[in-house]
């Protein structure tokens, strides 16, 4: 095989392995063993991103770093500094800050175990890894902690320092895995007042009617990947067009209904319910979900993921 070849084939194997984020190491009680950290959401798998350009010509529009005195500068030349005094910058190298870390700092420490629905979704802030275990010795130990937590129904609660900050995070198992969730801080969630409805005298059929709705619209073996992202589909067809040179047609819109009182929307919406195709009234199983009294939700139900 030709030396270029086997080159570029090296060069392929390395760009399709996935880029871990984070590597320590993960404790819970004395059991300790290394882990690697992978987004959920890896780049060029999300939606679609647009250029700025330049409307004259379409040339792509530049971010440049630029020193006053010495002009453009690449990422290498750049440090971090602190200004302790006006114009006045004291140096800090990355290995400086490493080590003002603890051993326990530089891990992930589950500090306690919790039932899945007595933490509020509210406090997920988006960011999704998976953790996998870095090398032989920590399969075993890893599988363990990943079927005890299934077994269970149990999810973890500890800290890290990722990407320069202390952070909250979530550990649970996900498909055989483990996967990590970054938290907002208790103190990072903004009430608002103004989101509450305040004291509101509700009808009691009109309440009624709402759950006899929310009851025949349930689905006890939800499947979130009916979710399809449309908006990027059609969004790939206009780019198509745009690009072949066809006409670009806008989808017909559904009139808006009719503006109805409260009691009468609550009506027709459970005419809707009624008129709901065999497939959606119908569980996995193929029998009918039964509509009588409303399941209390057990308190180590999964959310769905």
């Amino acid at each position: 095989m030709p030396v270029k070849t086997r080159e570029r084939q090296k060069k392929q194997k390395r760009a399709a392995k996935p880029r871990s984020s984070w590597r320590g190491m993960l404790r819970f009680g004395l059991v300790v063993f290394p882990v690697e950290a992978f987004n959920a959401h890896p780049r060029g798998q999300g939606p679609i991103a647009f250029h700025q350009l330049h409307a004259t010509c379409h040339s792509r529009i530049h971010y440049q770093k630029v020193c006053p005195i010495h002009g453009e500068v690449s990422n290498d030349e750049i440090i971090s500094g602190y200004e302790y005094s006006r114009g006045q910058y004291v140096e800090i190298e990355p290995e400086e800050l490493d080590k003002l870390r603890t051993e326990k700092e530089r891990s992930l420490t589950i500090d306690s175990f919790i039932h899945p629905a007595d933490l509020d979704p509210i406090y997920f802030d988006g960011r999704m890894y998976f953790l996998a275990p870095a090398g032989e010795e920590a399969k075993e130990p890893y599988a363990v902690l990943v079927r005890a937590m299934e077994r269970l129904e149990r999810d973890g609660i500890g800290e890290i320092v990722f990407a320069g900050r202390k952070e909250v995070v979530l550990v649970r198992p996900y498909g055989g895995s483990l996967q990590m969730a970054m938290l907002n801080y208790a103190t990072e969630i903004e009430q608002l007042p103004a989101a509450k409805p305040g004291k509101v005298t509700v009808s009691e059929k009109a309440l009624e009617l709402a759950q006899e709705f929310i009851e025949g619209y349930t689905d006890e073996h939800f499947d979130f990947s009916r979710y399809v992202d449309r908006y990027e589909e059609e969004l790939r067809k206009l780019i198509d067009a745009k690009v072949h040179g066809r006409e670009v047609v806008a989808p017909e819109e559904e009139a808006e209904p009719a503006v109805y009182s409260l009691m009468d929307a609550l009506r027709r919406s459970m005419a809707q319910t009624k008129k709901r195709p065999e497939s959606a009234a119908k569980s996995s199983n193929g029998h009918r979900r039964p509509s009588a009294e409303p399941k209390r939700r057990s308190r180590s139900r999964r959310r769905a993921s």
